[in-house]
């Protein structure tokens, strides 16, 4: 960054690893501009704060961030008590992001729609690293400014870009025309989302821990209501790995949730359909009919998609990016998450050096950084941020040297649909969903993500 160090560190979103990317930042010396697309820090998780966390408070804030609160008389949760999304923000987020340090550099309503060199698209090679990059931002009251910056640090998540309900990766015909009758991937159906649920038949879709949530909310709610009807639907031929390892999983929380859901399905109370990938939605007299590969029909007031997350790429389209062709992560952080080979327990410690493109001084970070894998540790994140600061400030020994000390995660699964469960029955015409990631809700469970959300909300752009 020698050639443009008056300039600050675009950080995009600010969620736990971008607030978190800011702390490390400003204690390198190093000036920090957020910029977050909703309208407060941490609105992503404002969408799942009913949701409770899997890991205790002791892998969910960063070091650099705490340092900055306790300065000023924050005094830290109970370390082994499990918050929830809401406790994550009003506990933590929010009063990280209320400090004059990081509330004086926090943009809000702040959407990145580009990302690019001063002067230049990625065709120009010439005294390219040492150009500032240009951040084009659209603000709430519709302006759109160019920022400058010398750096640009994306942690801006990847929960506004669900996977779609069809298989292969696309969406299934008619889902664009049923919007109206699809639900976020984690509602509050026991509070804010009430009354679209109550007295409905809903369809949940997924095999991951944020499906696993919706459906025990859900039959709580038809303990409560009447005539409320709980339909699930996986593509894999078994929900085994949902259910996970229960006594046996290492993070009891996770555990009590697959026994949970395990007794609903088997009491009758949930609906199970397996070996089912959707191919067409189509809405009628207030509902609406999914059509699945092999025939079968299921009818709905509402549908869940819990079917996982992947990164938005577009506003990325003119730098100079090296990503894996199957997750989309950092090309040689990639194989490392692979959740076809790969559990949360297994990745290794990474920082600046993988994370690494050939636009230099930019970086993914946060979930995004793991693309489509559903395998995002909080902890992995505030590891990923602590070494790219180190990088940005020239402090190369410190960028290299990576340590990261995990629970025991147990058995886990996940909520995209692609790594290893048993497979659908051939005659189903389709590639079957899999779930053998780790921790996760995005969504997408991660250790410092909710039940389900492994496809991570780490800011709001």
């Amino acid at each position: 960054m020698a050639a443009t160090n008056t300039l600050p560190v675009a950080v995009i979103g600010a969620g736990p690893i971008g607030l978190a990317a800011a702390a490390h930042l400003l204690e390198r010396g190093l000036e920090p501009l957020i910029l977050e697309a909703g309208p407060a820090p941490a609105a992503a998780i404002e969408q799942w704060r009913h949701i409770r966390l899997f890991s205790p408070w002791q892998y969910n804030t960063d070091a650099a961030a705490a340092r900055l609160l306790v300065a000023t008389g924050w005094e830290s949760p109970e370390p082994s008590a499990l918050p929830t999304g809401g406790d994550l923000i009003d506990r933590y987020l929010t009063p990280l992001a209320s400090l004059p340090e990081i509330a004086s550099r926090l943009h809000t309503g702040a959407r990145v729609i580009a990302v690019t060199r001063l002067g230049m698209d990625k065709t120009h090679s010439r005294n390219r690293d040492t150009t500032p990059f240009v951040v084009r931002v659209e603000h709430a009251d519709g302006e759109v400014r160019d920022y400058q910056a010398a750096a640009v640090i994306d942690a801006s998540g990847t929960w506004s870009t669900r996977n779609p309900l069809g298989t292969s990766g696309l969406p299934a015909a008619g889902e664009a025309a049923a919007s109206a009758h699809i639900a976020s991937p984690l509602p509050d159906v026991l509070g804010r989302d009430r009354a679209a649920f109550a007295g409905r038949t809903a369809v949940v879709i997924g095999a991951g821990h944020s499906a696993a949530n919706t459906l025990i909310n859900l039959a709580e709610l038809a303990a409560q209501v009447p005539g409320t009807k709980i339909v699930w639907a996986i593509r894999g031929a078994s929900a085994a790995k949902v259910y996970g390892g229960g006594d046996a999983d290492g993070l009891a929380a996770r555990g009590q949730l697959g026994s949970r859901l395990r007794a609903l399905v088997e009491d009758g109370t949930v609906e199970l359909h397996t070996g089912l990938g959707i191919a067409a939605l189509v809405t009628a007299g207030g509902a609406v009919t999914l059509t699945s590969t092999d025939g079968r029909t299921l009818g709905a007031d509402i549908v869940v998609p819990a079917t996982g997350f992947r990164p938005n790429l577009d506003m990325l389209r003119e730098l100079r990016l090296e990503l894996d062709p199957g997750v989309e992560a950092p090309r040689e952080l990639g194989p490392l998450i692979d959740p076809e080979f790969h559990s949360c327990g297994t990745v290794e410690p990474h920082g600046a050096k993988m994370l690494a493109h050939p636009e230099q001084d930019f970086y993914i970070v946060g979930m995004k950084s793991y693309g489509r894998a559903p395998t995002f540790l909080l902890a992995t994140g505030y590891e990923q941020v602590r070494s790219v600061a180190a990088a940005l400030a020239g402090d190369r020994e410190a960028a290299d040297t990576v340590q990261l000390e995990l629970p025991e995660t147990g058995v886990c699964s996940s909520d995209i649909g692609t790594s290893c469960d048993v497979p659908a029955p051939a005659t189903a015409g389709f590639v079957a969903e899999t779930s053998g990631g780790c921790c996760g809700t995005q969504e997408p469970v991660l250790v410092g993500f909710p039940t389900g959300l492994a496809h991570g909300r780490s800011g709001g752009n």
